[in-house]
């Protein structure tokens, strides 16, 4: 089986179980652009509950753009926000010391296009998870994709996710878990930073199988 995924920002948990129970992954690099999703932005859990973080993009129609032509802004310190934001939310998280650094550093990269940053932090994660997916980028858009693959484009989404029996979240501690309660599906930093080692155990309980 073959999992057709958009490439995401920083993705939720959901997206890496995608990663770790498909043998073959296509990432979209022929789509266009869509406003509202995970492509340009990301939820960690936050002091005052959950937190959305967003890449800014120049200015333009965007929504009718090639993804791989969508350009990331640099008018504002837009970076210095997120890292604040992130260091923030988890600085007394077991296992930020160990995986912030690297992350918050690519984060700091001036990488012109929105879809390089997210390749590179996305080859980043899976890095300190420990895997390694069957991943190939997309030659064509794909309006009726091969028998045997999985159209999951769209499927993830902050807004409007489709239903996904095959995802059952697994609890772990989070940092704001005594004030908030537990927070499913929020980006794999969440992951990394609160579970450290034990994350790629707790993607692959949060997998159904019937």
């Amino acid at each position: 089986m073959t999992a057709l995924l958009e490439l995401q920002f920083l993705p939720p948990v959901q997206y890496f179980t995608k990663l770790v129970a498909y043998p073959h992954v296509v990432l979209e690099q022929k789509e266009h652009y869509r406003k509202r999703s995970y492509r340009n932005r990301c939820h960690i859990a936050a002091a005052r509950g959950t937190l959305r973080l967003s890449v800014p993009l120049q200015k333009g129609k965007n929504e009718q753009m090639p993804i791989r032509e969508v350009r990331i802004a640099y008018d504002q310190a837009w970076q210095k926000h997120l890292e604040h934001s992130i260091r923030s939310a988890y600085r007394s998280a077991p296992f930020f010391e160990e995986y912030a650094p690297p992350i918050l550093e690519t984060l700091h990269r001036k990488e012109v296009f929105l879809f390089d940053l997210n390749l590179l932090l996305l080859e980043q994660t899976c890095g300190f998870l420990g895997i390694k997916p069957n991943w190939a980028l997309s030659s064509e858009y794909a309006s009726s994709p091969p028998e045997g693959w999985d159209v999951l484009r769209n499927a993830i989404h902050p807004v409007h996710p489709s239903e996904d029996p095959l995802f059952l979240p697994r609890a772990y501690n989070q940092v704001f878990e005594d004030k908030h309660g537990f927070s499913p599906n929020l980006s794999i930093i969440d992951l990394l930073f609160c579970t450290g080692p034990e994350a790629l155990s707790i993607l692959k309980a949060s997998i159904r199988t019937f």
